[in-house]
């Protein structure tokens, strides 16, 4: 979709992903490395567990279907003067250096703006481009640390986890690749690009599902608990074991999740592990009737015990098959050999088969993940191998020049104010919960029309989520239903009735994309599957997203972002070896995938935009979002080895952990990022004598004694405040962050230099909602109208965008079709 794009990937590990995203989407990106290669090719594991510049695993996870070209950049010559050959003729630009160093190198976006005005020159850093923190040392761990939500993941009794495999540089890129689309969408336009300024720490803002800001909400603080989380009294579990592994269980309350509670009650009691009392506990009100003193707390913690009895007595897949049966909201807990074994995942065509270019010329080719998206029922395009070192640097130095590709529209979007990227787009929302709705979000984020599609009846789970203001139930009471859904407008239609079917297919007239996240085969069963819509309005783009996809095995598997977040990979490489898994926080495929739904709904919108061509797409939301794990699933299949969690150790890197700190569950994060920084964190800790220990001097070493370095620091830390300690090891050159809670996150500095939450009028009150995580330089985002009422707008759509006159709103209402 997107082949009509040259990008220049100068990243590293921190920003690789943004590249490989763009070329999953059919994008040329070319990844220019300095002498000796790219950060990640020094990077492990390794194949084989053997370092070599073709050997790294993390390299050959995020740069399949990239081309390579060595180049010093840093020095006048013949490599300066190809790099800005490439540079006269691309697109995008994307890079991870240090915030400022690319500008010191005489290359920054000011400088190439003067080479080619219509770049669209990307940086992806820890904290952003500018500010008071934007230059001190960052790494996964501390990034974590400054965002919330690594503080809901873990055990009670021990320090918060990450997860074990690294995140939140690829949060970074993964918000990165979106806004570069939207750029070009804009350039399409104005003919010029822009900067665009992309944050980790803002991308795993969203981590904490909307808990950041309770505080401000007046609302219940979520605190972690193991495989769950701490809600006032409640203690919410989401683990739970099997005979053969662990289990996820979405156990809440409430209209969305508390009726397949009830039947999961049932089933309970029906197998004889609780009695017929408890089963019969209103559970959608739950929660409620405790805060009313009407229902005990520990009725939750009965029932968590007779469903623990149960579980333990079978096996992961015939848990599996009972949730399929029933609908209940269950999921196995995969491991990375899970996963790359699954019928699911592999029936569905995830897994392309590889042989990397390090692997003997007659090794069998191994499964690693693929492209995440299937678009009009084609086999998904094969990526292939990571290219080796400087593999097309020869073709690339001899190619002619190329020109940008600033091209004249087939079907342009439509009228709308000059300095909103997608105005005229007109987008019609059939999503619920988080991950489709912060994916539609966006758009209208950036002058997209969006009206959503809701019903009284079937409620949006959103609406009902935490945190909800001043802790009262209501329909416009979720301040994280405020975060996916502002800048919409909502219209209230019963779509179980005809009638109200005939207005949805008006609406699919009007509109340039549609977007659902139903059951498979909800909107066939309607008569509106895509190619009905394609009869309809022929260059319709129709984007279908639910958890396991519209086919397979577990399609119809139902549940929420936790689920997926078991069953691809992420609940098994979150906590302690030694316990059972903790994490990650809630739903987290919700907040992993919908970065990358919406590059590839957006790379539709751009190819219909060139070619007059509409498309549909079929996204897994897990399968998206096991990109984020795919260096766990390569090194399985290349190596057999499958990683597990490690709390807050790290693979390479030494010390590094979560320290106490002064106060009641007060953290630092430090973590020595590389050799040249443990000079500075022995100063900081006044051990000269460890500084001039040779068999301290490298990463390596220092991990066979981490224990013993754990233990020095962590005494250093409890003696202090957080804030002093992560002051002192920053002074030092050492990476750390204080780890936040929700008030210390909306205060951070970074976070308030971004202007990262803002404020805005609701019908129902003064509202916090987060607001874009990509800063542009010249259209940027902006809050245009608050979150929508259920239904505020059905007037004004059905008049002014529909054209319907009196007679034709009173037969509808008659029908009791309008909510």
């Amino acid at each position: 979709m997107l082949s009509a794009y040259r990008v220049l990937d100068l990243t590293d590990d921190r920003g690789h992903f943004a590249g490989f995203i763009l070329a999953m989407l059919g994008a040329e990106v070319i990844a220019v490395e300095p002498p000796g290669g790219g950060g990640a090719r020094r990077r492990g594991p390794y194949l084989g567990g053997r370092s070599g510049t073709e050997r790294s695993l993390s390299h050959l996870a995020y740069n399949r279907g990239k081309r390579s070209i060595e180049l010093d950049l840093l020095r006048d010559g013949p490599d300066r003067d190809a790099f800005l050959g490439l540079v006269a003729g691309a697109d995008v630009l994307i890079e991870s250096f240090e915030p400022g160093a690319m500008a010191a190198a005489g290359i920054g976006p000011e400088a190439l703006a003067a080479v080619n005005p219509s770049l669209v020159y990307c940086s992806i850093t820890p904290f952003g481009s500018s500010g008071p923190m934007a230059n001190v040392a960052a790494t996964d761990i501390t990034v974590a640390a400054s965002a919330f939500g690594m503080r809901l993941n873990g055990d009670v009794d021990r320090p918060p986890v990450r997860l074990s495999e690294p995140q939140a540089f690829h949060f970074g890129a993964a918000t990165a690749a979106p806004a570069i689309i939207i750029a070009l969408q804009e350039r399409a336009r104005s003919g010029l690009g822009q900067h665009l300024d992309a944050s980790a720490q803002a991308g795993m803002l969203l981590t904490s599902q909307g808990g950041v800001k309770s505080h401000w909400c007046r609302a219940p603080v979520p605190s972690r608990t193991s495989g769950g989380a701490q809600v006032g009294p409640l203690s919410l579990r989401f683990v739970y074991p099997a005979t053969d592994g662990f289990i996820s269980i979405s156990h809440v309350f409430g209209t969305a999740i508390g009726p397949r509670t009830a039947a999961l009650m049932e089933w309970v009691h029906e197998m004889g592990y609780c009695s017929a009392e408890l089963a019969a506990k209103d559970w959608v009100r739950f929660a409620e009737l405790v805060d009313l003193g009407e229902e005990r707390a520990e009725s939750l913690e009965e029932a968590k015990d007779a469903i623990a009895a149960l579980t333990s007595t079978l096996t992961k897949d015939e848990l599996t098959a009972i949730a399929l049966e029933r609908r209940l909201l269950i999921a196995p807990i995969a491991t990375p050999q899970d996963v790359v074994r699954s019928e699911h995942f592999n029936g569905r065509g995830f897994f392309e088969r590889v042989r990397p270019a390090a692997f003997e010329a007659d090794a069998e080719p191994v499964p690693l993940p693929g492209v995440y998206y299937r678009r009009n029922g084609a086999p998904r395009p094969a990526l292939g191998p990571a290219p080796r070192l400087d593999e097309h640097g020869a073709l690339l130095r001899a190619e002619p020049p190329r020109r940008p590709s600033v091209a004249t529209d087939r079907v342009a979007l439509g009228e709308g104010p000059a300095d909103r990227a997608l105005s005229g787009l007109k987008v019609v929302d059939l999503t619920w919960s988080i991950a489709g709705p912060a994916t539609v979000r966006v758009l209208a984020d950036h002058g997209a029309d969006v009206i959503k599609v809701e019903s009284s009846t079937r409620l949006d789970a959103a609406r009902g989520f935490m945190p909800v203001y001043d802790n009262v139930p209501g329909v416009e009471q979720s301040g994280l239903f405020d975060d996916v859904n502002l800048n919409k407008r909502s219209i209230a239609l019963n779509l179980s009735k005809p009638e109200g079917r005939e207005v949805l297919v008006d609406l699919i007239r009007w509109a340039d994309v549609v977007v659902e996240s139903f059951t498979p085969r909800a909107m066939p069963n309607w008569g509106l599957g895509y190619e009905r819509l394609r009869e309809i309005n022929p260059s319709i783009i129709m984007l279908s997203t639910c958890l396991f996809g519209q086919d397979g095995p577990l399609s119809s598997l139902a549940g929420y972002g936790n689920l997926g977040a078991a069953l691809s990979g992420f609940f098994s490489l979150a906590g302690w070896p030694d316990r059972s898994p903790a994490g990650p926080y809630l739903a987290y495929t919700d907040y992993t995938s919908n970065h990358l739904l919406l590059a590839a709904l957006l790379a539709a919108v751009d190819h219909r935009r060139r070619t007059g061509e509409g498309s549909y797409l079929d996204v897994a939301q897990s399968e998206a979002a096991m990109h984020y794990l795919s260096t766990a699933f390569v090194e399985y299949a290349c190596n057999g080895d499958v990683f597990d969690r490690m709390g807050n150790e790290d693979r390479e890197l030494a010390p590094h952990g979560l320290y106490p700190a002064q106060g009641d569950d007060e953290w630092v994060a430090v973590a020595c990022q590389d050799d040249d920084a443990w000079p500075g964190w022995c100063a900081v800790l006044g051990r000269a004598d460890l500084a001039a220990d040779p068999s301290l001097a490298t990463a390596a070493r220092r991990h066979a004694r981490r224990a013993e370095l754990d233990a020095v620091i962590a005494a250093w830390t409890a003696a202090r405040p957080a804030e002093e300690a992560q002051a002192a090891f920053l002074a030092a050159g050492v990476a750390a962050q204080r780890l936040v809670d929700g008030p210390g996150a909306l205060a951070h500095p970074q976070v308030v230099h971004r202007g990262h939450f803002v404020e805005f009028d609701h019908p129902h009150g003064r509202r916090l909602v987060e607001a874009a995580r990509v800063v542009f330089s010249r259209t940027p985002a902006r809050v245009d109208r608050s979150s929508p009422l259920l239904g505020e707008h059905t007037f004004e759509v059905l008049t002014d965008t529909l054209g319907y006159d009196g007679d034709r709103i009173a037969e509808l209402a008659v029908a009791e079709v309008l909510e």
